[in-house]
């Protein structure tokens, strides 16, 4: 806003952010072997049964708890390098930010996780004997890998020599010993992509998120897909039968009371969380890649391009149609038909899977107005 930022609040930031990053780590990493096992992070009733509750001696691996912990470090990271161009005494910092990045990009990449055949993360439970099951569960779940992806600037870390030559140090070792690697540099002093997937399985997964029988819907992306509306996933575990389906608007399960659902509505902080992972990814791939939009429609375009479909697709849950309706107020249209209510709109919990009436809680629903900054984007009008 004024041309400078605001070091001095992104460091105190940071040292709080630290003290909660540090109690993760050490708290929820049961094998120590940076997969992370969360609970259910806010996500509810969105597991197969209550990821709180798992059977005794069993584990679950989780994927979100882990990626979220990736996008962790690595906003920690982009922190760090920003208050680093000014203090120099936050280049240790960001390489330690760093590292903790490689290495759960690595795990989470080799810990069975991924289903090649399926092209897709699934969380994995571990039981007591060793057996390991993977929840193929098609959900936010599995999407939540694309969250954790920057761009490291070249030219804003020419000065911190330091944390060039331990990027450079990872890069050879891992090259040279067959680890994974998150970086993707097309050559020696350009920008260097920093993504939990890489473009191969970034494709797969987007293929599954823009087509409209499984995430893509009317009014942006679903927490559950579609598919398990004909084809509920089941699972047998510890003497008890446990299933998901695909439920758009309000929960039919008993988990958590009932009072919240993410078994196929659409969220707003999720699918602002996508759309922003996207721009990212076209700020290093640009033109070089392009996906059908939505899949199997043959309309072919670049991953900004898809971001702002998207975008619009959940400022329209707002917009009035062609009836004059929004469809947010579904359920209460006549009432906000009447001349003297015709410009209110409420913010919900979230919104139906299909139509984009709104659901749940009409207070407290704060991150529903991220929607503002999606209404400011002025990218549509190539549609």
């Amino acid at each position: 806003m004024h041309g400078t930022g605001d070091i001095e609040f992104l460091k105190r930031v940071f040292q709080k952010l630290l003290i909660n990053f540090t109690w993760w780590v050490n708290r929820k990493d049961e094998n120590d072997n940076n997969i992370f096992e969360g609970g259910f992070l806010g996500l509810d009733n969105i597991g197969v049964f209550n990821r709180n509750e798992i059977p005794k001696g069993a584990l679950l691996e989780q994927v979100d708890g882990t990626s979220w912990m990736a996008m962790y470090a690595l906003n920690m990271m982009d922190i760090a390098l920003e208050i680093a161009v000014v203090d120099s005494s936050f280049e240790d910092v960001a390489t330690k930010f760093y590292e903790h990045y490689v290495l759960i990009a690595e795990s989470i990449n080799e810990a069975k996780l991924w289903d090649e055949d399926e092209g897709f993360f699934y969380d994995l439970l571990t039981m007591p004997n060793g057996e390991a099951i993977p929840l193929k569960v098609h959900s936010t779940v599995g999407l939540s890998v694309l969250f954790a992806v920057s761009i490291i600037d070249f030219k804003k870390i020419e000065k911190l020599k330091d944390f060039q030559k331990r990027i450079e140090y990872f890069k050879n070792y891992r090259l040279k010993t067959g680890k994974y690697l998150p970086n993707e540099q097309v050559k020696e002093g350009e920008n260097i992509l920093i993504s939990l997937v890489k473009k191969e399985k970034l494709v797969r997964i987007l293929q599954k998120l823009l087509d409209e029988n499984e995430f893509l819907a009317q009014g942006g992306i679903r927490a559950v897909s579609k598919f398990h509306e004909k084809n509920p996933y089941y699972i047998s575990v510890a003497g008890g039968t446990y299933s998901i389906g695909y439920d758009p608007g309000e929960s039919t399960s008993g988990m958590f009371g009932g009072n919240s659902n993410w078994r196929g509505p659409i969220w707003m902080p999720t699918n602002y969380l996508l759309i922003k992972a996207l721009k990212k990814y076209y700020q290093y791939y640009g033109e070089s890649l392009k996906l059908e939009y939505p899949t199997g429609s043959d309309n072919w375009l670049n991953l900004e391009r898809i971001s702002d479909a998207l975008a619009k697709r959940a400022v329209t849950i707002f917009e009035k149609d062609a009836h004059d309706k929004r469809p947010v107020h579904r359920d209460h249209a006549e009432f906000y038909s009447r001349p003297e209510n015709k410009e209110l709109v409420l913010f919900y919990e979230y919104f139906h899977g299909d139509t984009g009436r709104g659901v749940g809680a009409t207070h407290q629903t704060g991150w529903t107005a991220v929607v503002a900054e999606l209404i400011n984007d002025d990218a549509w009008e190539w549609e």
